[in-house]
């Protein structure tokens, strides 16, 4: 039996970590993009884009993990299927269930991994990722500016900028809501950004625009004034701030902790329980698919790993399709986190004792 445990675990082993690998790859090249056209158009620093990156990783291997486990061991044996293996093993007076053993063991062994990811590692990257990329604007306010969309980052400005080239900005308006009154709104056709040296401030030059500006008679109303050059200074205290912990960026004693907080001072904490339970259920995902992917390879009988890889995204999507659902009744308070995330586990496990028992007996 040892020589069999050996060449099973042997099987499993290559494909699981060339598929945790292409999918970590996957879930990365949308962010590297992002993250390259920093480096290339705004002028940040390749260390600080590249601590980004990595950041990104163990966020990514809370996903990977399962679904490697369970594409590993569907290609492992669909293969012995397929070339009638499990039918010698059978032969030989092996039970199928003692072939699960190694894997259950294996199994054991991802999810007490992935307990310790999702409790300190990936709260850890999750926060650390958005204090860099958020903090990248003192640096290079040019880093901030997105074309085509509503910039908040500026305490008590709205910035929308219609094209960026470089440094240079065309068609810019602010808007500048008041307090006990109207919205100020400075339109230009161009604009460039200066740092100030040694404060959490920048200059912005805005060029060929107007400027609404308070009517001294009646502070409430504005004027209109044209100007070729215009001078005017963002702040980047609000940038600067730490950053505040979401509910994923926190480990469970914190979440635990807040939750107590908040609860006597009668706040829903619906959203920081429903996370709670999500990290402890999401953590057993690779047992779960490990006893999903042995009974569906054995019964499948398909040698194509093409169609072995189509099958475990399929069961991935359907757990994890169920796992969003159950998140959301959780949040809006239909139901109680405690239960309804263990959900998708259960209906899970429940499939998988049934498909082991048609399987093995």
């Amino acid at each position: 039996m040892r020589i069999i445990r050996n060449y099973i675990l042997r099987e499993c082993i290559i494909p699981f970590f060339m598929a945790l690998v292409v999918l970590t790859c996957v879930f990365l090249l949308g962010n590297l993009i992002q993250l390259t056209n920093l480096v290339i158009n705004k002028g940040v620093s390749i260390a600080t884009v590249g601590k980004a990156f990595l950041l990104m990783i163990p966020v990514f291997l809370g996903y990977t993990i399962p679904i490697a486990c369970l594409i590993s061991v569907i290609m492992a044996f669909s293969r012995f299927s397929a070339d009638n293996e499990i039918i010698a093993l059978r032969a030989s007076g092996v039970h199928l269930g003692r072939l699960l053993t190694p894997l259950v063991i294996c199994g054991l062994i991802a999810s007490l991994f992935l307990i310790v990811l999702n409790e300190r590692i990936i709260p850890y990257a999750h926060h650390e990722q958005r204090r860099v990329l958020k903090n990248l604007g003192a640096e290079n306010p040019a880093a901030m500016l997105e074309a085509g969309m509503f910039i908040h980052a500026f305490e008590n400005q709205i910035i929308f900028i219609h094209k960026i080239e470089n440094n240079k900005m065309y068609n810019i308006t602010i808007y500048q809501p008041q307090p006990d009154g109207p919205t100020r709104t400075i339109i230009a056709k161009r604009g460039e950004f200066t740092p100030v040296p040694g404060g959490n401030q920048i200059k912005l030059k805005l060029m060929d625009g107007t400027s609404d500006e308070p009517n001294l008679e009646n502070p409430e109303n504005f004027y209109k004034l044209n100007f070729q050059n215009y001078f005017m200074t963002l702040d980047l205290t609000k940038d600067t701030k730490a950053v505040e912990k979401k509910p994923q960026s926190m480990t469970l004693k914190e979440l635990q902790t807040e939750t107590e907080k908040l609860e006597r001072l009668f706040v829903n904490t619906a959203h920081l329980r429903t996370e709670y339970f999500r990290k402890i259920a999401w953590s057993f995902s690779p047992l779960i698919f490990i006893l999903i992917g042995f009974p569906l390879a054995v019964i499948t009988n398909r040698r194509e790993r093409s169609a072995n890889i189509v099958i475990a995204v399929l069961c991935f999507a359907f757990y994890y399709l169920v796992s969003l659902g159950c998140e959301a009744l959780s949040k809006k308070g239909i139901a109680p986190p405690e239960i309804i995330m263990w959900a998708p586990n259960i209906i899970a496990v429940a499939g998988a004792l049934i498909l082991n028992y048609k399987c093995v007996f």
